[in-house]
């Protein structure tokens, strides 16, 4: 069966109708809307009345709403911020500067006074510095030839005395509180000495170019070729132990008694 298609609507329609029947159908609800009489639209209220003003009296400008600043997308909307002016203040008081106090001396006086500041403490250092080299033995020892006091006057001089030498004397004290002076005797020479004897007699160097006798000790020992020895003998003093000089500021002078020449 044949059907032609209503150029309007776009549907089929059947071959023995000559009009399509759903656009006669909008066709004819238009014409019945188009025919009714249209509602008039609501009345605006009426103004509120209005006081009776005074002559002269004006009313105040409307109030103007406050713009908005608007930032960037993403970002929420801020109030415009409103700018106060900084208050005023008077003209500030200038006050004179205090005047400085102090001596106010010449140049040439602060460079005296320096000067002389600077030499004082420079022979303060030089005498302090040769005070400590005198204490510490540093200093010149006199080379005069004293005679030892344990020495029997008039003995001859011992021909081994040269190769024999007493070095790092100390001085301890033994069980009954004696001083006793400890020392190392040695022997430079080639051959061996039995039943060597002799007198030493301790000076102590001060800050004074002379030297005094502290004690003195007498000594017998053996001993071998280029030997050294560590002896401990009675000391004989009238000094305490804590009286006598330090290991550092002792000179032993010593006098061999046996074997004689």
């Amino acid at each position: 069966m044949f059907t032609w298609v209503c150029p309007q609507c776009g549907r089929e329609v059947p071959p023995h109708l000559t009009e399509c029947p759903s656009c006669q159908q909008n066709a004819a609800a238009a014409s019945v809307q188009q025919n009714q009489p249209q509602a008039a639209p609501p009345a605006p209220p009426p103004p509120p009345p209005q006081p009776q003003q005074a002559p002269g009296y004006y009313p105040p400008p409307p109030q103007q709403p406050m713009q908005q600043q608007y930032g960037p997308p993403g970002y929420g909307q801020q109030p415009m911020q409103q700018q106060y002016a900084p208050p005023s203040y008077g003209q500030p008081q200038y006050y004179a500067p205090a005047p400085k106090r102090g001596l106010n001396l010449p140049v040439w006086l602060l460079t005296v006074i320096f000067a002389v500041g600077i030499g004082g403490i420079v022979v303060g250092i030089y005498s302090l510095l040769q005070s400590n080299r005198s204490q510490t033995g540093s200093g010149p020892v006199p080379t005069a030839a004293v005679e030892s006091p344990a020495a029997k006057p008039g003995a001859k001089v011992s021909a081994i005395q040269k190769y024999i030498e007493v070095s790092g004397v100390r001085f301890v004290l033994d069980d009954r509180k004696k001083t006793q002076a400890r020392f190392v005797l040695i022997n430079h020479s080639e051959a061996s000495i039995d039943g060597l004897a002799g007198n030493v007699t301790i000076w102590g160097r001060t800050r004074k170019s002379e030297e005094d006798a502290q004690g003195s000790f007498t000594f017998n020992t053996n001993i071998g070729p280029f030997e050294s020895k560590e002896l401990t003998v009675p000391m004989n003093t009238k000094l305490k132990i804590y009286e006598l000089p330090d290991w550092q500021n002792v000179t032993a002078d010593v006098q061999i008694t046996s074997p004689g020449a």
